[in-house]
């Protein structure tokens, strides 16, 4: 499982297109993971997925519309579920935020944590800040035993994207 101090690799190409993901996506929030080799640290592959919120499948916030929440469709939850014990296992979940701010609200870090303490997948979390002109910035987030949840492990900056 990954902590908080080990910040996994986000190369630059990688990066780009989850901003591409993004901007295709805007004014609703993008979603989806980043793979890579079980063993390593660099995520390397971007699984984009279906922002399913408009169906009120949310676990906490079912009344709120695309543009403020994201939720994965059953279809992406089962090949993350997958993804885990594979060659190449989702290592980070990525979504933004269409206000332009990289932040992992409190609705993020409550569905990203396990109701019995933890981290609910092995994966960090990447939140992308974007509005109407621009990447604005992006920001990692890993677990850590010591503060009992997530903590910021990483900023990226923008894109004129």
């Amino acid at each position: 499982m990954y902590d908080a101090s080990t910040t996994l690799e986000v190369p630059g190409p990688v990066l780009e297109s989850v901003y591409r993901e993004a901007r295709r996506t805007f004014p609703a929030e993008c979603c989806g993971w980043l793979a890579g080799a079980k063993d390593g640290s660099l995520a390397s592959i971007v699984h984009a997925c279906f922002n399913d919120q408009a169906a009120g499948n949310h676990p906490i916030k079912a009344e709120r519309g695309a543009e403020t929440a994201y939720v994965f469709n059953t279809e992406d939850v089962l090949a993350l579920n997958q993804s885990v014990d594979g060659k190449e296992p989702a290592m980070i979940i990525f979504h933004s935020h269409p206000n332009g701010q990289a932040y992992l609200s409190e609705t993020d870090r409550e569905v990203a944590t396990s109701p019995w303490g933890g981290p609910a997948y092995p994966v960090q979390q990447l939140v992308v800040g974007i509005d109407r002109e621009r990447v604005v910035e992006a920001a990692l987030f890993g677990w850590s035993d010591a503060d009992d949840g997530f903590v910021e492990i990483a900023r990226y900056p923008g894109a004129e994207i």
